[in-house]
């Protein structure tokens, strides 16, 4: 994309995190928006703040869960139908599960995996007519940086994350081969300052209240890189067709060390967890 000023994006899990910081962000950038989320009260203050600062952008807000193909094709309709020039769709939204392999079910996994992957796999196929249609157009596909290392108690999302890496990688490719329009970019943000861990969902077979309050006072304390600067990161990685935007130091040293040490990282990144745990 050579120009945000003029463009118009869909966002999903654009009522908060990174996506509402997306959404702020594109906005005052002069982009018009098809907004999406499950959260509805979240989409209608976010659409009412935009407004105030931002009125002569075009926002609609649409009440979806992404983990149901139809609503995610009705989106794209009714995003289109009110933005028939939309060329960047940012698939964003995203859920946690927390808990090893032996205490999270199999429905709990599929839940996670059909938001996480399927959704970014449905929400490129409704748009992608759309996009191949404009002079130039923009996909953007969150993986995160599970998608590029994998600790433990993390088995479904990094499956789901790894997915939505190695599809977007093909997919690429392929646009690529056949001189298409779209771009596409995935993105790898390290420790982001959202709350995905605290709404995170807990594991069936995991009892530990102990253990998960552990978890999410670690990622608070790792997560250094607030969504507004994650946001700036995508945005420039848009503008310069980047195919792969890694988001924080924290990302960008895991995946160096993961490509020099691809069997070990874990070890060298536990002992570090540990130290930034104890405050050393």
């Amino acid at each position: 994309m050579t120009a945000i000023n003029g463009a118009a994006a869909a966002v999903t899990g654009a009522a908060s995190g990174i996506g509402r910081a997306l959404a702020l962000e594109l906005a005052a950038r002069g982009c018009d928006l098809a907004l999406a989320d499950r959260d509805e009260t979240g989409l209608q203050a976010l659409a009412a703040e935009i407004g105030q600062a931002q009125q002569q952008r075009k926002v609609t807000v649409h009440p979806v869960d992404v983990g149901v193909p139809k609503q995610i094709e009705a989106f794209a309709q009714a995003a289109i139908a009110a933005h028939p020039g939309l060329n960047i769709v940012i698939n964003n939204a995203g859920v946690a599960l927390m808990g090893m392999f032996n205490e999270v079910d199999q429905a709990q996994m599929e839940w996670l995996v059909n938001i996480n992957f399927w959704g970014v796999v449905h929400g490129t196929r409704a748009f992608l007519p759309q996009l191949s249609r404009q002079r130039e157009a923009h996909i953007v596909n969150l993986s995160s940086i599970f998608g590029i290392i994998a600790p433990p108690g993390q088995t479904a999302y990094c499956a789901a994350k790894f997915a939505v890496r190695g599809f977007s990688e093909s997919l690429r490719h392929e646009l690529q081969m056949a001189n298409s329009p779209v771009r596409l970019s995935v993105v790898h943000p390290g420790g982001v300052s959202t709350n995905i861990a605290r709404n995170s969902r807990t594991g069936s077979g995991m009892t530990d209240n102990a253990r998960r309050a552990q978890s999410i006072e670690r990622f608070d304390a790792m997560a250094k890189t607030t969504p507004a600067a994650a946001a700036l990161r995508i945005i420039e990685g848009i503008e310069k067709n980047q195919p792969r935007i890694l988001i924080g130091g924290d990302a960008r040293f895991m995946d160096l060390l993961q490509r020099f040490r691809p069997s070990t990282y874990w070890a060298v990144l536990a002992r570090r967890i540990e130290k930034m745990a104890a405050g050393k």
